[in-house]
């Protein structure tokens, strides 16, 4: 089980770049919901127990997960790419997407921000990875989905005021 979900479901372990391939079940997931016409309350809850599920394996299984794969943060290991990646589609709930291209123009956006601050972990998010073993691993993704939340908000904001 601690595997399944320290690799986000096997996709841990696709290549190249597996953390793409970890971001891409939640961005998946709220694009559905946004799809179905999810209530709010329904895509923040299913979102949040995403988040919350995938924080805890991080913390609780990252110091394995490290031994493991032998490496500090190792590429296998995107459970925090899973939980990070929701931060910024948290924020689409606030905004009333809906239909098929707003959801796709939004989630596409939300996922391509959080991908390029993962890679590129502006302060202080680099140092973070230096936190013991699964919060090591966590915390600087966490702070890459708050900077693509609030870069995509501003987005969105900016966006409004010219249409």
């Amino acid at each position: 089980m601690r595997l399944i979900l320290i690799t986000c479901f096997g996709t841990g372990l696709f290549r190249p770049a597996s953390g793409t391939w970890g971001s891409m079940p939640a961005a998946a997931l709220a694009w559905a919901l946004l799809l179905l016409g999810a209530p709010q309350g329904v895509y923040i809850g299913v979102l949040a127990a995403w988040f919350v599920v995938f924080s805890v394996a991080c913390v609780v299984f990252g110091e394995w997960a490290e031994a493991k794969f032998g490496k500090k943060d190792a590429g296998q290991i995107v459970a925090d790419e899973a939980a990070g990646q929701c931060i910024p589609l948290f924020l689409l709930a606030t905004i009333g997407v809906s239909g098929f291209q707003e959801a796709t123009l939004t989630v596409g956006a939300a996922f391509v921000l959080f991908r390029i601050f993962d890679v590129i972990k502006p302060p202080p998010a680099n140092a973070m990875q230096k936190l013991h073993a699964g919060w090591g691993v966590l915390v600087d993704d966490l702070f890459a989905g708050l900077y693509a939340a609030i870069a995509l908000d501003l987005g969105l904001w900016i966006l409004s005021s010219y249409l």
